[in-house]
């Protein structure tokens, strides 16, 4: 045991406002695990959300466990200290539910990880009546819980909200009762938005293909997302206080899901509907932060698409407070908003047309326009923002040589702009490779191959260089690869994961997939047909399947998509 690294978790949690902490064996424990570091992970507000709910749960202790950094790993290891949870530093196989909130599918590695650290087994084939029960909820790890499948018990589809209360009390029902550790699993499985893998059976062709997944005795046929319809009766904000993290604000959540359509978001169609909290709610919790002096990061979707942006704005500042937004939309961005990032001391207008071409954002059903982006431009300029960011995506599906060119152009176009009104800061293209998501109308799409991606953000690269104060942030093209691969993964690829951590994490991920005999390209740069069935085939998002390739259809003929409406009903969901 170190007991150095006891002492650095009591130091972390003094340094901490608003934590629960309760005595050991008064309640029963609940591990609540970020993937990632604790730096990363409480900037996380679905990690502050569920902490909060379950601490608030009668007979419920939630403790929570970060990834060490490297050095510390080493320690854990070297002196088979087991991680240990920052409340009372207890070890992780000491509890007997752990719960991971993944977001990003390069922490599907730390998964496996924090187990080992932990000393619970990796695999949950392997788990006895005596072990944890391991559980995973989050975007990228629910939408397609396959490539996690060998690992995690159970899987929460939907909003932790909704859910977790009905889990918990099945839970303890069905270990009050004394059930044995497969009991429990067929009665979790009837709770609303519980995914249990090992109650499916997956069959393959000769090609590799799904053939067909078969429910077993006591598996529902699907598995419906479930999501919190009032969001005034679930307030978000941050919970646990502290100046440790990569963002440093009071978070508060101003709506969730989105209507905008864009073809290549995953929230935007597992997210559904778009809801808004009402400003009175909000205004409160701006209030409740006012001791903590932080200032407030607006969560949501699009911040400027919020109803009451403006008010909101004015309401915030007019309380003495500073803020900050997760994203706005150029074409609904507001003078007000601007100016309110402004005088928070924003130093850079971050803009996500995610394509350079007219073409390009038809394909996407983006619904922004050179016109927005250089309107937003104005706004910035006239407030006194002097640098600008752009998020954009290559390798998206129908992209051509003239769509890298016309990124270039609009660069320098929107360089030109900058130096011509007086902005003499920086201007950031910040570019990604593509990545095909799971209930999304590009599922049906390959991966743009490796070789052209790094070919055409090569070029994007070189054509800017000799412009003074354009500055490139790209994504390792390998690094999406293996995030191809688990974003559209079936469970065989779940193997490979816990493989290539046995190797060395996922650097080893490429070798890993040759010992089980799997293609990364059958993965990444296959066509899939209309009727392919696909791993996450047994979740219910709400809407159709032939929608989605309905809107790939319209996608290939640059056919636009209007937002969400009230009383529509296209998709299925309302």
């Amino acid at each position: 045991m170190d007991w150095e690294l006891k002492k650095e978790l009591k130091d972390q949690l003094a340094r901490e406002e608003g934590y629960y902490r309760y005595a050991a064996g008064t309640r029963e424990r609940f591990a609540l695990v970020y993937p990632n570091s604790y730096f990363v992970g409480m900037s996380n507000l679905g990690l502050h959300i569920i902490y909060d709910l379950l601490n608030r749960r009668a007979g419920t202790a939630c403790e929570r466990f970060f990834l060490p950094e490297k050095k510390k790993i080493a320690r854990y290891e070297n002196t088979k200290t087991p991680l240990m949870s920052l409340e009372n530093q207890t070890p992780l196989a000491d509890f007997p539910v752990i719960g991971f909130a993944v977001s990003f599918e390069m922490d599907y590695f730390n998964v496996v990880k924090i187990l080992e650290l932990g000393h619970v087994k990796v695999r949950a084939a392997e788990r006895g009546e005596r072990d944890p029960l391991v559980i995973a909820g989050g975007p990228c790890a629910t939408f397609n819980p396959e490539p996690l499948s060998a690992v995690v018990d159970a899987f929460i589809i939907g909003e932790g909200e909704v859910i977790l209360p009905a889990f918990m009390d099945a839970y303890d029902a069905a270990k009050a009762e004394g059930a044995t550790r497969e009991e429990l699993l067929r009665r979790l499985a009837q709770v609303p938005g519980i995914y249990v893998p090992a109650l499916y059976e997956h069959h393959y062709d000769a090609d590799g293909r799904i053939a067909d997944i078969v429910s077993l005795a006591g598996a529902p046929e699907k598995v419906s997302r479930q999501w919190v319809r009032n969001l005034d009766e679930w307030p978000a904000h941050t919970v646990v206080v502290t100046e440790d993290t990569e963002f440093n604000l009071y978070l508060i959540e101003t709506a969730r899901g989105c209507g905008r359509h864009c073809r290549f978001c995953m929230a935007g169609y597992c997210f559904r509907v778009p809801r808004n909290r009402s400003l009175d709610v909000i205004n409160e919790e701006v209030r409740d932060a006012l001791k903590f002096k932080k200032r407030i990061g607006l969560m949501g979707a699009a911040i400027s698409d919020y109803p009451e942006i403006d008010a909101l704005c004015k309401d915030i500042l007019g309380e003495g407070l500073s803020m900050s937004v997760a994203s706005f939309r150029a074409d609904s961005v507001t003078q007000e908003l601007v100016e309110s990032l402004a005088k928070s001391g924003l130093q850079t207008l971050t803009m996500a047309p995610e394509a350079g071409s007219p073409k390009m954002r038809a394909v996407i059903n983006k619904g922004i326009e050179e016109e927005h982006l250089f309107h937003s431009m104005d706004l910035g300029i006239a407030a006194g923002i002097p640098n600008y960011r752009l998020y954009l995506m290559i390798g998206l599906p129908f992209e051509e040589e003239e769509d890298i060119d016309a990124i270039i152009d609009l660069a320098n176009r929107l360089k030109d702009y900058m130096e011509a009104h007086g902005a003499k800061g920086r201007l950031t293209l910040s570019i990604n490779p593509f990545i095909p998501k799971p209930f999304t109308p590009f599922q049906w799409k390959p991966m743009c191959d490796k070789k052209t991606v790094e070919q055409r953000l090569k070029r994007i690269e070189q054509s800017l260089r000799r412009r003074k104060h354009i500055h490139i942030i790209a994504e390792s093209p390998r690094e999406s690869y293996v995030q191809g691969v688990l974003s559209r993964g079936d469970r065989r690829v779940s193997g490979v994961l816990v493989r290539a951590c046995e190797l060395g994490g996922a650097k080893a991920f490429k070798r890993a997939m040759k010992e089980a005999g799997l293609d990364p390209l059958f993965y990444l740069s296959r066509e899939r047909t209309e009727d392919e069935i696909f791993p996450w085939e047994r979740l219910d998002m709400g809407f159709r399947k032939a929608y989605l390739y309905q809107e790939l259809e319209k996608a290939a003929a640059l056919e636009r998509t209007i937002p969400c409406f009230a009383g529509c009903h296209r998709c299925g969901v309302c």
